[in-house]
Parts: C-alpha cells; structure tokens; sequence
C-alpha cells in the first residue's frame, strides 16, 4: 500500500500537519518559518537552495504572487547574510500560461537575484518543458548573468543540451530526473541512468562553468571525488554538492566534513503535503520514521 492511501498516515497527516514527519523534509509554511532552518543549515556548514513548494500554475494572479515571495527571499536573504539561493520552476511562475509570462516573472527574480548578488536555478520539468527552459535560462544568462538550470541524467538528450550549453560556461545542476517519461525520451534501466550521471558530471566539470553534483547515491558521489581529485579540480569555486534537506544526512555531513561545499534543497509552503508523500514513498524507513511521529502523538 503506497503512504498517500495509508489511512493511518492520512489521517495522522490531516489532524497534525506538520507536527509530524513533514517538518523532517519541510521548513514549515512561510518564510518566517524557513528563516531559522536555512540559518540553522548555514550554522552546521551547509549553503541552502530554497524552494516554495508548487507548480502547474494557470492562474496569472498566483504567478505573480509566487514571484513575488521569492523576491522578498532574495531580499531576506541579503539583508540578514544568510548563505541561501533560491530554485523554482517555471511552470510554478507561469509557463503554462505562456512562456512571455514565465520569462517576465523569471526576470524579476533575476533582476532581484542580481542586486542582492545572489543566484537562481531553472528546475527541470518534465521533457515537454526542456526547450523552453533552456530558452529562458538563456535570456535570463544573458540579461543577468546569476541563472543555473538542470539536466536530467535519464532523458537521452540532455548529453546534446549540455554540450551546446559549454561554450557559455554553464551553471548547471545535475540531477537523474524523477519524471515518468517513456522509453523513446528516457533511459529505461538504472543503471543506465548512473552511467549516463557520471558521464554529464565529467563532461561539466571538464569544462569552465560551475556544476552542482544532485543526488544521495554514494557510489557517484564517490566516482566524482574520485575524477575531481585526480584533475586537481578544487573542493570548492569550481561545484558543489546538493542533498534535500532531512535525506541522506550523513552522506552530506561527510563531505562537508572532507571539505566541499554541500547546499541542502530546503523546500518550504502550504503545498507540503504532495512533496512529503513523495519523500514517504522513497524510502521504508521514512514511512517508519513518520509512523512512529503518529503513534507518538496520539
């Protein structure tokens, strides 16, 4: 039985919200409740990546909203020093709207971005995004001169995507991709994904720009240490290490503690409830872990 049709857990997750497993992956709801666990991240020797939880928005109104609080996180992460960028999708600031819309919302993030010399990341979305984001990334690079994106090791075309983007220096963020895609787009086996990882994150770090290394798989964690070592490429200024915030915590400490930069993906806002059941479902021991919340609430 998935975690999202437990009744026991929809009912724990109902009554106690975040009482309960949520806050493990979650920084509450507003920014106010995310301030102290990015300062907190920063405290333990981590960067930060905030997130607010959303996406598929066709509402113009709402994208302008979402726009606007991740203006007023750039602009609090600069007056009180916090050590955090932020990363959103597009669909969440208009894509599926138009992809005018997206680039003027994107824009205004950028230009904030810009003035509190900070940076933002373009997540990747499913593959029938692709083209437009990278086309946004673009002009946001462009214009601005602070935007990253992501590729996805399981679509076949991101080794195309990401030697067309090297001569520009990139910012990328590399990632295995968790969208269902099928067989004619995407890397049907694992470890097909795992190799085709490793080669994008060779490739990227071959070349100038900056890349950021995604993922809780120790193996590759290990084969980059490995290939960053024997290229003198430095633990830090060159990429970096992400983890989600509350998953494969010791794997973060370790490297943090071996000297790279690690940033944890916090994610933050009243949509919690989907990514939390995402998180559930990704490991038996993080049903156990929100089960044994429940029983101890009762």
């Amino acid at each position: 039985m998935a975690a999202a049709d437990n009744p026991l857990v929809r009912r724990g997750v109902t009554r106690y919200g975040m009482r309960l497993g949520a806050r493990r992956f979650v920084a509450g709801e507003n920014i106010a409740d995310f301030l102290p666990v990015a300062r907190e991240a920063n405290r333990r020797g981590f960067s930060v990546a905030a997130t607010l939880l959303g996406e598929s928005i066709r509402d113009a109104t709402e994208a302008t909203s979402v726009t606007d609080e991740y203006c007023r996180l750039l602009q609090a992460f600069a007056q009180d020093k916090v050590d955090a960028n932020v990363a959103f999708k597009l669909t969440h600031v208009g894509l599926d709207i138009s992809p005018e819309l997206a680039l003027e919302n994107a824009s205004r993030i950028a230009a904030q971005a810009q003035a509190t010399n900070n940076t933002l990341r373009l997540d990747m979305e499913q593959s029938g995004y692709v083209d437009a984001t990278l086309r946004i990334y673009c002009a946001l690079q462009e214009r601005y001169g602070c935007a990253g994106f992501v590729l996805q090791s399981y679509l076949y075309r991101s080794d195309a995507d990401l030697r067309a983007m090297l001569p520009s220096a990139p910012n990328v963020r590399i990632v295995k991709g968790a969208y269902l895609e099928p067989p004619s787009l995407a890397f049907p086996d694992k470890r097909e994904v795992d190799e085709n990882y490793v080669k994008l994150a060779e490739l990227a770090l071959s070349h100038d720009g900056y890349t950021a290394i995604a993922t809780h798989d120790a193996s590759i964690v290990a084969r980059v240490e490995e290939f960053t070592a024997a290229r003198g490429v430095p633990k830090r200024g060159r990429f970096e290490f992400q983890t989600l915030y509350g998953i494969a915590e010791a794997l973060a400490r370790g490297l943090v503690d071996r000297g790279y930069r690690v940033r944890l993906s916090i994610p933050y806002g009243s949509f919690w409830f989907p990514y939390l059941m995402r998180r559930l479902a990704e490991r038996p021991a993080n049903v156990a872990f929100f089960l044994k919340n429940v029983f101890a609430l009762r």
